[in-house]
């Protein structure tokens, strides 16, 4: 019963998801949806357990991460796919408001981590919640978000069995998050998200 009611709550997230990056970059739909994204993952996961109070390696590992992601980065703005679908995904850091954007994606992060990290690991494991953490950012369309997933959700969930707990995993991913934010957009810039 709870696996189910865990599967609901992945299907919903993954819709508002799918559809709060379809919206219009800047727009007031697309801020709306991705709080209803957030309240998805926090409301579905329930009571988690925080783990080792870590913090410098679960810092290390998301700048370390941001260190491999930016390098992809630099190829794949040269294979107009990829930077299509990168510039994508940017377009909402270049015409939102900066804050705005900023806060929005940390505490998203944050809420994925709560709820895929948290109930979703605990019920299905490492494993079964990473290809379900996967299969929900199918929902974007993006190809340059479900391979980032599939190489994240594997840290975060390693970083969880190893931790014991979210926070090790948590603060990984809004630290990379925040560098990602920080430094892609210039790599991306607005003319490239036609």
């Amino acid at each position: 019963m709870k696996k189910a009611l865990l599967a609901g709550v992945t299907a919903a997230g993954s819709a508002l998801l799918g559809a709060s990056l379809a919206s219009r970059p800047g727009s007031r739909r697309f801020h709306v949806l991705t709080a209803a994204v957030a309240a998805t993952w926090f409301a579905g996961a329930g009571p988690v357990p925080r783990g080792r109070r870590d913090v410098v390696q679960p810092v290390l590992a998301g700048a370390g991460a941001f260190g491999v992601f930016y390098g992809g980065a630099l190829v794949a703005r040269r294979i107009p796919p990829l930077r299509r679908a990168i510039a994508g995904v940017l377009s909402h850091a270049h015409h939102g408001p900066t804050p705005s954007v900023v806060a929005t994606a940390l505490v998203t992060g944050a809420a994925e981590e709560v709820f895929f990290r948290g109930a979703l690991y605990d019920a299905f494991g490492p494993r079964g919640s990473t290809a379900m953490y996967v299969l929900s950012t199918t929902a974007t369309r993006n190809p340059a978000l479900v391979p980032a997933s599939a190489v994240m959700g594997t840290l975060f969930a390693l970083q969880r069995g190893r931790s014991g707990g979210v926070q090790a995993p948590l603060l990984t991913h809004v630290v990379w998050s925040a560098l990602m934010l920080g430094f892609l957009p210039r790599l991306f810039p607005p003319e490239c998200d036609d």
